[in-house]
């Protein structure tokens, strides 16, 4: 049975990315079953930490199916996603060299991903239906904060209400046009198919 257990930073994540994973997994494999366990959370400012990614690994191992593999979820923040991701790649991969792991970082943020495709999800989840997506979703520091703008001031966004909401409503295709998106996109693939069986 195909698995992927993932290891994600905040509670909104906690509900939200094993929706994402079901929706990206029904996509690539239509009428395959993946079980997505409940995802692993270390908080980001302890992950980055000597031994804390390498604890959650082995966390997430023994939670898990013997062939199940990893997948790292994280937001970028600040820092670059092409030094920092590869960097705990080879820290999660020193811990566990009997499994498949692989690394995202949304750039900048989870939320990012709903900027990136804000046509699909304009006037749900108290989000203004006018919005639209900027040029740049990705170049936005603090996609909380853009997503709040757009709803009502008493109602801003909350990551544990709304972050499993909207993931139900985004639009996947859109989201790829965002870097990081896509990248995590393929990484599932690789995840659930292998390296040499892309479709697409």
């Amino acid at each position: 049975m195909l698995e992927i257990i993932p290891i994600v930073e905040g509670h909104g994540e906690v509900q939200a990315v094993p929706i994402l994973l079901r929706r990206i997994a029904a996509k690539i494999m239509p009428g395959e079953f993946v079980r997505i366990p409940p995802p692993v959370r270390v908080r980001r400012q302890r992950v980055v930490r000597t031994g804390e990614l390498e604890q959650a690994v082995e966390v997430a191992v023994k939670v898990s199916g013997p062939d199940a593999r990893i997948l790292i979820l994280l937001d970028a923040n600040g820092d670059c996603p092409a030094e920092l991701g590869p960097a705990l790649l080879r820290r999660a991969e020193a811990v566990r060299r009997d499994r498949t792991i692989r690394v995202v970082l949304a750039k900048s943020e989870y939320e990012s991903w709903f900027v990136a495709a804000a046509d699909s999800i304009s006037g749900h989840c108290r989000i203004d239906s006018k919005v639209a997506p900027p040029d740049d979703p990705e170049a936005i520091r603090d996609a909380k904060r853009w997503l709040s703008k757009r709803m009502p001031p008493h109602r801003p966004y909350n990551p544990r209400r709304d972050q499993p909401a909207l993931t139900k409503l985004l639009d996947l295709d859109t989201a790829r046009h965002a870097p990081s998106f896509d990248k995590l996109w393929r990484d599932v693939c690789e995840l659930l198919c292998g390296p040499t069986k892309r479709s697409f």
